[in-house]
């Protein structure tokens, strides 16, 4: 069904590394005009060159700068025309007990967990009603459907891209607009590297070790989303290693 990825023109948060890279690898190879954002703009080049992407297809973009998002999505229409998908996948993961009072992780999670989507969400929104088609795919987490102790915050900030998703769905209908969330479990990725704790990123570590599973495994559930005919709304999508108890 990769007909219906073949020459769409999608946009990703976060595509340098872990699922954003993988996602973008995927969609490359079923024919996707991508264009790519993240902080890291070197590696992101490197990225875009190895899939022959155009020139001016990586933009340097950090999500909680809603100018830069906005101009990332700008960009990507300049290029193309349109814009067909929006991922909005840039993500931390900094857990810590509450106790511990990482405010300055509190903020950081809320920051790019929450207000990165919503600025993906507001740079797109206005060229889908236009264009009265399109497809917004946000990511969440096993987490935004199970806390545990010591990922109060970013599961909380996981619920809410899943409420706001949700609103999201109800509200773009009538401009036939598609929404998906997707929630991964363990898949291996730079997360884990945001946790600034050490014994907690110890334990997170151990835990990714065992359980973790490639990170196509998440670019597979993008493309199947994506893949789908115009008229099949996929909502949502959860899923884990099938070792994973969590």
């Amino acid at each position: 069904m990769s007909q219906n990825i073949e020459g769409k023109t999608i946009v990703i948060t976060g595509a340098s590394s872990g699922l954003g890279e993988a996602a973008a690898r995927r969609l490359a190879k079923a024919g996707a005009k991508l264009v790519l954002g993240a902080r890291r703009i070197d590696r992101l080049k490197g990225l875009a060159g190895e899939l022959g992407l155009p020139d001016g297809a990586a933009i340097e973009t950090d999500v909680t700068k809603a100018d830069q998002v906005k101009n990332l999505v700008d960009k990507a229409v300049a290029m193309h025309g349109r814009i067909d998908v929006i991922l909005n996948n840039a993500g931390l993961m900094p857990h810590s007990p509450l106790e511990r009072l990482k405010i300055e992780d509190w903020d950081r999670m809320v920051d790019v967990n929450i207000k990165g989507v919503l600025y993906g969400i507001a740079a797109a929104l206005p060229y889908m009603k236009e264009q009265k088609s399109g497809h917004i795919i946000n990511v969440s987490s096993v987490a935004g459907h199970k806390v545990r102790a010591g990922s109060s915050v970013y599961a909380a900030t996981k619920a809410a891209v899943r409420m706001l998703s949700e609103g999201l769905r109800l509200e773009v209908k009538p401009y036939n607009i598609r929404t998906t969330i997707i929630s991964p479990g363990a898949v291996e990725s730079e997360l884990p590297q945001s946790v600034t704790e050490k014994d907690v990123a110890a334990g997170i570590a151990d835990f990714y070790e065992k359980n973790a599973i490639p990170a196509d495994s998440f670019a597979r559930t993008v493309a199947f989303a994506i893949e789908q005919p115009e008229n099949v709304d996929i909502n949502e999508i959860l899923f884990r290693p099938t070792v994973q108890e969590l």
